[in-house]
């Protein structure tokens, strides 16, 4: 095959592995990874997919499978949040380019199975890495993700001819985190280091004598930079212990709101006492309404959420979110349409509220939000009521 500068040839004992670099939304890439796959004719192609993305590909059914209200009660609404919202960057700028998100991945997957070779997954669990990407990132750097990650994942309207000309030539959705990376470092660490360590290792022990590998060019150069080090996947592949910062927060918020109350009735009266307890129920219920009504829920679900989150806040096991999550589920039943129109209303900003199932994810993390707010606004009003 003619040299090109997105194939690069690599050795590990008597394997051959032919590495190529693509652009996740490029129809010369795609037609690249054809071509060096049919040529090539390796024992295995590798792919920069996990279990999860292989099956959301190859199962274009998979998303009415979702179970919603367990991705509530077992606190990953963000997550999924999360990663849907990666899926609208890549579509949108797919959507531009002409091509299908992922088409290259695909090709690679039609192509390995033309030339009878064994396909491997070489990426790691994409829940594994948002969850260790969450966990160690400080609250600071949270929000700074939540504005960084939203402005990009949402600024797309404004793109240029130019801008599109240079995505052609780049794995674009590796260069968004990248460039958040730039002033967050732990989530390119998690995102963008660890899974070159990841992806290197796993092409590294595939099976077969001849190998080619798929994946993004923004992952070419950690790879060949860490080719042949020893590199402890299981490490990679662990939660990160709860942070004791984290975990004393989580309780000491609520033991010391609830002995700022206490303190109250004893030092000030029952009158002081009384207000500071209605306070904390106002403040709450207040930010935790405005922030489902933000999220377009249900009255029913913006009262329930209001009535549960002054006792959810003191309660670190359950959050306003959880029950506002439920409720808007129960209340507006996702039917399979709503998870077979996922992917085209992911596209548009209006489509993550007009879509049942992304807006139930809305509705989870928008109630969280305005409780934690309402939490922190009640603190000092409380306060006062000592002066």
């Amino acid at each position: 095959m003619a040299d090109n500068i997105n194939i690069h040839r690599l050795n590990s004992g008597d394997k051959e592995i032919i590495l190529v670099g693509t652009a996740h939304v490029s129809k010369e890439s795609a037609e690249l990874v054809t071509r060096v796959i049919e040529e090539e004719k390796p024992d295995t192609v590798c792919v920069e997919l996990c279990e999860s993305r292989y099956q959301t590909i190859t199962q274009k059914n998979k998303w009415r499978e979702t179970n919603l209200f367990k991705v509530i009660k077992e606190k990953k609404a963000f997550l999924l949040l999360m990663n849907l919202m990666l899926s609208s960057f890549q579509k949108r700028i797919g959507d531009k380019l002409g091509i299908k998100p992922g088409e290259e991945m695909i090709q690679a997957l039609k192509a390995a199975e033309q030339v009878d070779a064994r396909v491997h997954l070489a990426d790691r669990d994409i829940r594994v890495t948002l969850a260790r990407t969450w966990r160690l990132m400080g609250l600071w750097s949270r929000f700074k993700l939540l504005g960084q990650f939203v402005a990009s994942v949402f600024g797309m309207e404004d793109i240029e001819v130019e801008d599109v000309e240079e995505m052609k030539k780049q794995d674009v959705l590796e260069t968004l985190l990248a460039e958040i990376g730039k002033s967050i470092p732990e989530l390119k660490r998690v995102l963008i280091d660890e899974r070159d360590l990841y992806l290197g290792e796993k092409i590294r022990t595939a099976p077969g004598k001849k190998i080619v590998a798929v994946v993004g060019a923004g992952h070419v150069p950690g790879i060949k930079a860490h080719w042949g080090k020893a590199v402890n996947i299981e490490a990679l592949e662990q939660m990160p212990p709860k942070g004791r910062l984290g975990t004393s927060l989580k309780w000491g918020i609520p033991g010391a709101i609830i002995g700022l109350i206490i303190w109250g009735f004893f030092t000030a009266g029952a009158s002081a006492g009384t207000d500071m307890i209605k306070l904390w129920i106002i403040a709450n219920a207040l930010f935790t309404g405005i922030g489902t009504s933000i999220a377009l829920a249900h009255p029913v679900t913006i009262l329930a959420a209001m009535l549960a989150a002054p006792l959810t806040s003191l309660n670190p096991m359950i959050a306003a979110g959880w029950v506002a999550g439920l409720v808007e589920a129960f209340m507006g039943q996702p039917k399979v349409k709503d998870f077979e129109l996922l992917s085209d209303d992911i596209s548009s900003v209006k489509g993550f509220w007009r879509n049942k199932v992304t807006k139930i994810l809305l509705v989870v993390v928008f109630a969280n939000i305005g409780s934690s707010i309402g939490t922190f606004v009640a603190i000092p009003l409380m306060t006062r009521i000592f002066l």
